[in-house]
């Protein structure tokens, strides 16, 4: 279903992303940095379920060799790696990240942080989704390692602990690559029979063939119907005439149709690009300081009690 942007659209609130950088798809920048670390004590059992976990919040950097990869589209890999044994799981909870590292031949450090896709209980491996930018260093270095290479890790960073119940409802806006945090959320949620939470998933590409994870996302929505709602936004549906999501920006029209009114039991969680943060949150200050709410949630009365930025 196709919008009419001369309707919707006002200037300060569109939501343009083509043409916008990051440096993964779990984060949009570096700045995104932990707020705290998990730690555990060896041999102990993690929040994840698993007595064994690669990463227990020490800042030892891990290797871990790549085990196989996909390409996904012509810029954006899904990647496996084995973790330290066959037994252990990461060691991650929702929602959380890694840290990633290389050196460069002139002895320069690069660290990035990225978030995975796979199940926190998954055992053997990590799997991340991760998209090749132009002058990307850690991007760039990591869409050319090949099977049996190793990237170094460090974590797991924890974003926001997800208690089940936290909220009757939450409303997840994403775009481009900032999909993955929410992605855990929105996973976490629908695995947990016990967890009614509500979730409204508004997700933002360049073109369909940008959307990324959809096929997992759309079987989450498909499975829980009653409780999950998805709304995809394209720039540009390229002559796709099978697109059945909205065509144009996330506008502050929208979100006024969609989201509840601001209070106690409702949360908004945003990820995305610069461009993003600005026109629906604000941007965030820094790793510890959220920042004022901005842009059009601000126009529509939420504060920083009712909005998180990843």
């Amino acid at each position: 279903m196709s919008v009419s942007l001369s309707r919707l659209l006002t200037p300060r609130f569109m939501v343009p992303l083509v043409g916008v950088t990051a440096t993964s798809i779990g984060l949009a920048y570096y700045s995104t940095q932990p707020q705290f670390q998990i730690n555990n004590d060896s041999g102990s059992k993690n929040d994840s379920g698993s007595k064994n976990a690669t990463f227990t919040g020490g800042d030892q950097w891990v290797d871990l060799k790549l085990k196989n990869f996909e390409d996904l589209s012509h810029d954006t890999k899904h990647l496996t790696f084995e973790l330290n044994n066959p037994e252990d799981t990461s060691g991650l909870i929702t929602a959380s990240m890694l840290m990633t590292k290389f050196v460069t031949p002139k002895g320069n450090n690069v660290i990035r942080p990225y978030t995975p896709v796979s199940e926190p209980n998954q055992q053997g491996t990590i799997d991340f989704v991760i998209k090749k930018y132009e002058g990307g260093k850690m991007s760039t270095h990591i869409h050319d390692l090949k099977v049996g290479e190793t990237l170094s890790f460090k974590g797991p960073f924890v974003k926001w602990k997800w208690v089940p119940n936290q909220f009757k409802s939450i409303a997840l806006i994403g775009g481009g690559t900032g999909i993955t945090p929410l992605y855990q959320l929105l996973r976490e949620i629908a695995n947990n029979p016990d967890d009614k939470t509500k979730v409204s998933l508004i997700y933002g590409s360049t073109t369909p063939a940008d959307v990324l994870i959809k096929d997992k996302i759309d079987e989450i929505a498909k499975k829980h119907k009653d409780q999950v709602k998805v709304t995809y936004f394209v720039n540009d549906k390229k002559g796709d005439d099978s697109w059945e999501g909205e065509v144009g920006y996330i506008t502050k029209e929208f979100l006024e149709k969609e989201l509840e009114k601001p209070n106690p039991d409702f949360k908004v969680f945003v990820c995305g690009p610069p461009a993003l943060y600005k026109a629906i949150s604000g941007v965030k200050v820094s790793p510890t300081d959220q920042g004022e709410v901005d842009g059009a949630l601000k126009e529509l009365g939420f504060t920083k009690e009712n909005v998180f930025k990843f």
